[in-house]
């Protein structure tokens, strides 16, 4: 609990659950059915794919910018996050949705609303088709994820808000004619739970996506690009009580700065009595 306790951690969850609001209502806003016209494949992928990449740039360096069960499911199986702050991530992804529906439910005219982009196969999707391609598609953008944000590189990596935002636009320009493209569990509950519409296939857009980062963290984290860590390391990630090099140094820093202040104290007493 130690990890939960602490400031920097409810600032952490409330991001995910702000950042995921805005995601919600900004790309099911895009795929609304207005009257006087009706979205284009590119436009609802653009959408979505400007929506994670501000969010990502604005809210990554507090919580990391999941704004996804599917991605903080794939950094929990990466050894990357704590059990703890697995669960208060999506609990605050799924609020988060709900209320972004229910927002853009709110304020959108009764005319346009249609069925606030609820996920659905279509064109003769099957359910097993449907799982495959979101795999596929959470798959690319979780491990675009692991190889943008990776410590460990020193090449030019670029803006890793561009690269996942433009993994989502990728994702959707393929997946919406399949499934409406979820990619994001989170995406699809938040909708189908304000509009009362649960399909019999709304499983599917939890076990593809969720699936296809497991697989994308599986081959990166260890495979591909392992990390040096012993067991016990591993252990603490997961119980939260973790503390990196960087951690540690800063945590030093701060024991011994009272001590050279203290010292400086008493020199400056010393040379005022021989003054």
């Amino acid at each position: 609990m130690k990890e939960v306790c602490t400031i920097a951690f409810l600032r952490a969850v409330f991001c995910e659950f702000l950042a995921t609001m805005i995601f919600v209502f900004c790309g099911l806003g895009s795929a609304l059915k207005w009257p006087s016209a009706l979205p284009s494949v590119l436009q609802i992928a653009l959408a979505f794919g400007l929506a994670i990449g501000t969010l990502v740039q604005t809210f990554g360096h507090v919580s990391g910018g999941h704004i996804n069960p599917a991605v903080t499911i794939a950094f929990f199986v990466g050894n990357q996050i704590s059990f703890l702050r697995t669960l208060f991530y999506i609990a605050a992804q799924l609020v988060g949705a709900i209320a972004g529906a229910g927002i853009l439910y709110g304020v959108t005219p009764a005319n346009a609303r249609g069925n606030l982009a609820v996920n659905a196969l279509s064109n003769n999707t099957t359910a097993g088709q449907a799982v495959v391609v979101e795999m596929i598609l959470t798959f690319q953008l979780v491990m675009c994820i692991f190889a943008s944000t990776d410590s460990r590189r020193n090449d030019n990596v670029g803006s890793p808000a561009i690269s996942i935002g433009l993994s989502v636009t990728l994702g959707h320009l393929v997946g919406i004619y399949f499934t409406g493209c979820s990619m994001n569990p989170a995406r699809s509950f938040g909708p189908a739970v304000v509009m009362k519409r649960f399909s019999s296939a709304h499983w599917v857009f939890w076990v593809g996506p969720i699936c296809g980062g497991i697989l994308a963290s599986l081959l990166y984290n260890y495979l591909l690009l392992p990390h040096s860590m012993n067991m016990s390391e591993r252990v603490a990630i997961v119980k939260g009580t973790y503390e990196s090099e960087e951690e540690w140094e800063e945590k030093e820093k701060r024991l011994h700065e009272p001590l050279k202040l203290r010292a400086g104290i008493g020199s400056l007493s010393v040379c005022m009595q021989d003054f």
